[in-house]
């Protein structure tokens, strides 16, 4: 199951353009935020103001409050206003309040799209982001980065679930074009590249082929040898924080993924060498991740702020392309107050879900593929069940019109 919303466009206008052609990217674990200690927000400010991500991806998110935080303060503090975040959901899946969100430079990208992903244990996010280049209209570089956070701790049980949540990314990948530019980002909570969630992202005969950038295969879990691209923790002791992982340095479990045509592609390209463990200078394992002996290219500041912000690092990594970026003077934003759907397959009972900070008594009309208007009814809440028992079976099309946002879903009997 998944929920789509779907944003129109504004047309470009007052434009310039953009001499660098990279795009940073950050995936983070912002453990339990912000009830943890909504204070971290200062921490996160710090990291973010240093990298300055243009796509910036999270897990462990635990409301919309979390959310207007990181974008108001963390991303757009000193009247900064580039950023933009796609819309907050509430979980669907299992019943669990952590959920992921992505936050993006909405004057060098369009969020065309979110959907939400069910899988046994959470949802998967979906955004589709598209780049403002010169050649948009003949080459458009679309990004659909799904952002994930797989069943913790070992045994088979539980890598069983991360595989059937994997299993839920491979499937969804399967609508998209082949040459799609795709990344999967998340906290994977995987400890050796022998288990089958993480040989499942990389199956050569998926439909989209994924890569791990840095190719680096092995049992990450307490081995040296892997000190440099570990993730967790960033403590050797939890207490004194409320919450979170201890015992140093020594875990994998934070990755960016991205499909194998981006290791080639000219169009939209891994920058080599750009992949890191953000914060981990090579020489922290099993030890907090600012003891004074972990010096290196993360400087002190920047270590204290990853070491009381969260028990994990974040991953970064850059993307090249040989197209011209552009700038907007003026960022495109959303145009309608979104919905979504819970299925888009239904046979007696259309279910739409609005956020609760946007709920409104919209009208709202089902189409049928010449036009004509089948039912009509009212959202003023965050949830609302339409009956189409009554629809025959085909194509039809859910209209907010007081947005003209448009949804698509199939009657299937």
């Amino acid at each position: 199951m998944r929920h789509t919303i779907i944003f129109l466009s504004l047309l470009f206008f007052s434009i310039s353009c953009y001499s660098q052609n990279t795009i940073k990217t950050m995936f983070y674990n912002v453990l339990w935020f912000p009830e943890l200690n909504p204070n971290r927000i200062d921490l996160l400010q710090v990291v973010l103001q240093d990298y300055e991500p243009d796509i910036f991806m999270v897990c462990e998110l635990q409301n919309q409050e979390g959310a207007d935080a990181i974008l108001n303060i963390g991303l757009n503090s000193d009247s900064n206003s580039n950023y933009s975040a796609a819309p907050y959901f509430e979980n669907q899946s299992g019943g669990g309040d952590l959920q992921q969100a992505l936050f993006y430079r909405n004057d060098m990208f369009l969020l065309e799209n979110t959907e939400i992903i069910n899988t046994p244990v959470r949802d998967i996010n979906k955004y589709t982001l598209l780049l403002n280049t010169t050649a948009q209209d003949t080459n458009p570089i679309r990004i659909y980065a799904y952002v994930t956070h797989l069943k913790s701790s070992q045994g088979s049980a539980n890598q069983q679930l991360r595989l059937s949540m994997v299993e839920a990314f491979v499937n969804d990948t399967q609508q998209l074009e082949e040459d799609s530019f795709v990344l999967f980002a998340g906290d994977f909570n995987i400890y050796t590249s022998t288990e089958p969630a993480y040989q499942e992202i990389l199956d050569q005969t998926n439909s989209i082929t994924m890569a791990d950038p840095i190719n680096t295969p092995g049992a990450w879990n307490n081995n040296e040898d892997f000190r440099a691209i570990h993730t967790q923790s960033t403590r050797t002791s939890s207490s004194g924080f409320g919450g979170g992982a201890g015992g140093g340095l020594d875990d994998r479990f934070d990755f960016i993924m991205v499909s194998q045509n981006m290791m080639t592609n000219p169009s939209l390209q891994y920058k080599t060498n750009s992949y890191n463990a953000y914060g981990n200078n090579g020489n922290c394992y099993n030890n907090n991740i600012n003891d004074i002996n972990c010096g290196g290219a993360y400087n002190q500041n920047i270590r204290d702020a990853l070491y009381n912000m969260s028990d994990h690092l974040p991953v970064v990594m850059e993307l090249e392309t040989n197209q011209e970026i552009i700038i907007l003077d003026t960022p495109q934003q959303p145009l309608v107050q979104p919905f979504s759907l819970k299925n888009t397959l239904v046979s007696e009972q259309l279910t739409v879900y609005a956020p609760q900070w946007e709920i409104q008594s919209d009208t709202f009309g089902v189409f049928n593929t010449l036009g004509q208007e089948i039912l009509d009814f009212k959202i003023n809440a965050a949830t609302t069940v339409v009956n189409v028992a009554q629809l025959t079976k085909g194509v039809y099309y859910i209209t907010n019109k007081s947005s003209n946002q448009t949804l698509k879903f199939l009657k299937t009997f």
